[in-house]
């Protein structure tokens, strides 16, 4: 207001410089984004030189953020460099508890782990924050598609455990959300309805309507049971209903094949059991040959479908694993016959070894990158209107420390500058969680456990 004198005030029209600034940072010259894909590798990367004196994961010639040469670790991203973002510097301050699981969990919830004996996150996710804005309200097939490769090894036996648990529910009590397993369920639950492309199937319009009965029964059961529990599981089941209306809600969501949207070719994974981990070994013993030499196979029929589903319209959010923190498969395609946990921990310290893994992991997000690139969405591409983020549950393997996480970004969207090798001063991984919401046009300023949280991170845009 500008005031005159007396009692007569003239207002001003509303002018940029009147936004407050915290908002203003938020804001971006772009739209926000549309796409969210999250990638998480385990075991950290390798840090330090090799024994040329070359690092193996920071780049060098570093002469300003866009002029640099890729580390050996990054080296297969050359070909996607001017789509991603490299991170240096964020530590992952809220990752309190158990060394890995705490890595796991604090890696998209930004929260400590719980100390209440379930031993998972505080809140939720940033992937389960976004789907509502960019899948439930807008009616997509599914709210988000979690996946994962050769997964739950090792002491959690085959189960759902904070060792290898990453996506959590919105609502209190932010429970687990274990991912897809099963590359051909995940295949057919994706695209065995698709209409009018290769990934059409006979009486699917049946097996909706037998799928939307079976819901119907389910729901008319839960609710006579829901009488006669208590507060606390009246809430767990009412978590567990809104489940199965987002299934209903999906039937009813009918995908055409177009030239974008089709059913990935579909691949043998007879080879592969998803359930491997059901049999194995507190110490990574019993090792599954047959799977581990598939992994590359089913890993890239993972990353096709995430790619489809999201070309498809089918969501908006989706987070792919490699396999939990303890990672107690073996390489054989990398002529590595110990299981990752072995080269990090228990075999002692293999830094050459987990350089071999953590260059593969790259070349397998380079091609992710690449076939978003190639699906076009209409004078742009799939990757131009997403946010990739790729992390793990720590930096340095043998002292699992979580300082100056191996964080990279890539997409178009939000007004995210890639291209680019930004180093942070050792600021809170939190803050970095805050700008990846920010450009999706959520304009919060902190997430997670708010004592490891300053706010936004900046520099992102």
């Amino acid at each position: 207001m500008l005031k005159g004198a007396g009692s007569i005030a003239i207002t001003l029209p509303w002018l940029e410089i009147m936004e407050p600034v915290c908002s203003a940072r938020a804001q971006s010259t772009s739209k926000p984004a549309n796409r969210f894909v999250a990638v998480f590798q385990p075991g950290g990367t390798v840090r330090g030189k090799s024994n040329n004196g070359v690092d193996r994961w920071v780049p060098t010639a570093i002469n300003s953020e866009t002029s640099f040469t890729l580390s050996p670790i990054l080296a297969p991203f050359e070909g996607v460099r001017q789509n991603i973002l490299i991170a240096d510097g964020f530590d992952m301050n809220s990752a309190v508890g158990e060394q890995h699981q705490a890595g796991s969990i604090a890696f998209l919830s930004g929260t400590t782990q719980a100390n209440n004996g379930s031993g998972y996150a505080t809140g939720p996710s940033i992937d389960q924050v976004l789907s509502k804005r960019l899948s439930t309200d807008k009616n997509k097939k599914q709210p988000s598609v979690q996946l994962a490769v050769r997964w739950a090894t090792g002491k959690s036996h085959g189960n759902l455990s904070p060792i290898n648990c990453v996506n959590f529910e919105q609502q209190s009590p932010w429970s687990p959300i274990p991912p897809s397993l099963d590359p051909q369920s995940i295949f057919k639950d994706l695209f065995g309805s698709l209409s009018g492309g290769a990934g059409g199937v006979q009486n699917a319009g049946a097996e909706g309507k037998r799928q939307k009965s079976i819901l119907d029964y389910l729901d008319k059961r839960y609710a006579a049971l829901a009488q006669r529990l208590g507060g606390a599981d009246r809430r767990r089941l009412d978590e567990h209903l809104n489940k199965i209306r987002e299934l209903e809600t999906s039937l009813a969501v009918t995908i055409t094949a177009n030239d974008r949207c089709r059913a990935p070719s579909a691949v043998d994974t007879s080879g592969y059991n998803p359930r491997s981990g059901l049999n194995s070994a507190d110490d990574g013993s019993v090792k599954d040959t047959s799977t581990d030499a598939a992994i590359p196979t089913v890993g890239k029929f993972m990353m096709d479908m995430l790619v489809m589903a999201l070309a498809c319209d089918m969501t908006g959010v989706a987070t792919m694993q490699w396999s939990d923190t303890e990672a107690k498969h073996t390489f054989p395609w990398l002529s590595l016959s110990e299981h990752h946990h072995f080269y990090q921990h228990d075999g002692g310290f293999r830094p050459a070894e987990c350089e071999k893994i953590a260059t593969w992991y790259s070349g397998q997000h380079a091609y992710l990158l690449q076939e978003m690139a190639k699906v076009d969405m209409g004078g742009h591409s799939l990757l131009d209107e997403s946010v990739v983020f790729f992390g793990s549950e720590l930096s340095d393997p043998p002292t699992h420390t979580k300082q100056s996480m191996p964080f990279i970004l890539a997409g178009g969207a939000g007004g995210l500058r890639t291209g680019r090798y930004v180093k942070y001063d050792s600021q809170s991984h939190n803050n970095l969680l805050v700008s990846i919401l920010n450009l999706f046009g959520d304009d919060r300023q902190t997430f997670g456990s708010s004592n490891f949280c300053t706010g936004p991170a900046g520099k992102l845009t």
